[in-house]
């Protein structure tokens, strides 16, 4: 797993956070929750919202990062509590949630479909199950990386790393799924056509995301990690150049609501 960098993730927090105010916007509950799990909480900015909209809720966010969940407990008080916790094991014990959301981790998560069952076995019988999920690993700023890793100059210490090729489902496979496991479906996708700022914008925003394993992998190697930025930096460039308004940086988002009714 990569080493999390929060102030590098929370430089673009208003690109980040909007997917999950849409996802939020689309959350209907029958009642509103006393109980709320955010399953992949990071920084704890986004889970504080949760807080906001159902101002009666219990809001406990989870994460298995040090890092983050450090920077988490700034937003810590008597409603938000965070506890570290690894999606591949969780559970949701011994009480159930009326909502479990999740903001951009599962695609982090192999096999992620398998473990649905079980989240929603651990929801109130009008619980609710909702997540977010990047669909643009076909985009230019993951094959570059993909093919920068395999390169004959880094493919031997850098093979795999990151690789996350089939890491979500589509749209149609999660509404399938949801649907099969008894549940009222709403899946959704959306390009957001992201303006950033500044110079080499695109691998600003990748150093705190898809950039993040590689990093890791070549921490104790300060030289080479310099090397490989400045090699997929040249390539990002080429992929996305500037306007005068700032880099068009599109971004596919695949959203999935489950509801137990």
């Amino acid at each position: 797993m990569p080493v999390w960098d929060p102030t590098q993730y929370l430089r673009h927090e208003g690109h980040r956070t909007r997917p999950f105010l849409d996802l939020l916007a689309r959350i209907t509950p029958p009642h509103d929750p006393t109980r709320i799990a955010d399953l992949g909480c990071g920084a704890g900015n986004v889970t504080r919202l949760l807080t906001e909209r159902w101002p009666n809720a219990q809001v406990t966010g989870f994460d298995n990062s040090p890092q983050m969940l450090a920077k988490a407990a700034e937003h810590a008080g008597p409603r938000l509590t965070f506890a570290e916790a690894d999606a591949t094991t969780w559970a949701p014990a011994p009480a159930s949630y009326d909502l479990i959301v999740s903001n951009a981790l599962l695609q982090w998560v192999p096999g992620h479909e398998a473990l649905l069952p079980g989240w929603l076995e651990g929801l109130t019988p009008t619980g609710t199950f909702a997540f977010q999920v990047p669909g643009n690993f076909d985009a230019p700023s993951h094959t570059i990386l993909a093919e920068l890793r395999e390169s004959p100059r880094w493919r031997s210490r850098l093979t795999g790393v990151g690789d996350r090729a089939g890491a979500v489902s589509s749209p149609a496979s999660y509404l399938s799924l949801l649907t099969s496991l008894g549940c009222e479906a709403d899946v959704w996708e959306t390009t957001y056509l992201q303006l950033l700022p500044g110079e080499d914008p695109v691998l600003d925003w990748v150093k705190g995301t898809a950039l993040r394993p590689v990093l890791t992998a070549l921490a104790d190697d300060p030289e080479a990690a310099t090397a490989f930025t400045a090699d997929y930096a040249t390539a990002l460039r080429r992929a996305y150049p500037p306007t005068p308004a700032g880099t068009v940086f599109p971004f596919r988002r695949i959203f999935a609501i489950g509801a137990r009714r």
